[in-house]
């Protein structure tokens, strides 16, 4: 398993101390926020993706993923996703991160799938991957299987983030079983309670950690996204790195065997095993 940690926990930190930190915890990605407070956006120009690139490569850290903040089932939304796709492509990030962001109406689906088709083939020459998360209107693993599978295209996945899932009343298996044939990868936290989403420390919450990583396979990435922009009382992330990437480490080991994923031949057109950890 290979551990990335989302640059949410350490909001508007400069590129060299981001890749500093993973260096120095031991993480081998990173999830970087892409929002125009941040130093990384679909905004900046060509000669400073190269050099974020480059800080990143130098240290052989993966730019994972470039978590955008566009909301697919929305249909009022303008955030561009072919501009997230270049600017992953032009990091070399394996993954886009959207989110649905619908209104709670019947035409949630369909505007959700429209959009993603829109972007499929885009992605799919860049060799990037649209991940559509586990989040608000769609925060269960059944609601956004249900969209991807209309989708169909292997070039737009899941994102587990799995305190969403286990908020909207799945058990982590049941979220498993709805996303394998989808996953990109698991984003991990722990909170306090469902009514006190404060950030915690991994292993220090109520979220089910082990459950959620039993059916994981051995070649994915985990990802850490603790998130102290929206909880600006919560502890220093770099503080906790250390200890939180041993504990999922310890977690992976005491739960043996990963579950076999759904029979290849009983997933939907276009879709991709769960062991896929990017292009």
């Amino acid at each position: 398993m290979r551990y990335a940690f989302s640059t949410l926990g350490v909001p508007g930190l400069p590129v060299p101390e981001v890749v500093r930190l993973a260096v120095a915890h031991g993480y081998q990605g990173v999830e970087l926020r892409a929002h125009p407070e941040e130093p990384v956006h679909p905004g900046i120009d060509a000669r400073q993706r190269a050099d974020v690139a480059a800080k990143f490569a130098a240290h052989d850290i993966r730019v994972l993923t470039v978590a955008g903040y566009a909301r697919v089932a929305d249909p009022d939304d303008t955030e561009r996703l072919d501009a997230l796709v270049d600017l992953a492509y032009d990091l070399g990030a394996s993954y886009v991160r959207v989110f649905p962001g619908g209104r709670g109406g019947p035409q949630d689906d369909g505007v959700a799938v429209r959009r993603l088709r829109s972007v499929a083939a885009l992605a799919a020459d860049r060799g990037v991957r649209v991940l559509l998360e586990t989040h608000d209107s769609h925060r269960t693993g059944a609601a956004v299987a249900r969209v991807l599978d209309r989708v169909g295209a292997p070039s737009v996945g899941a994102l587990w983030d799995v305190m969403h899932t286990w908020l909207g009343g799945e058990s982590p298996a049941e979220s498993y079983a709805a996303l394998a044939p989808h996953l990109g990868y698991a984003q991990v936290k722990d909170i306090a309670s469902a009514e006190d989403t404060t950030p915690l420390p991994l292993g220090a919450g109520v979220l089910p950690l082990a459950d959620a990583l039993a059916p994981l396979g051995p070649d994915g990435w985990l990802c850490w996204e603790y998130e102290k922009r929206w909880y600006p009382e919560a502890a220093e992330l770099p503080g906790l790195l250390t200890a939180g990437r041993e504990r999922l480490a310890a977690l992976l080991a005491e739960t043996g065997p990963p579950t076999p994923p759904p029979n290849p031949q009983s997933r939907p057109p276009g879709s991709v095993p769960i062991s896929r950890s990017g292009p």
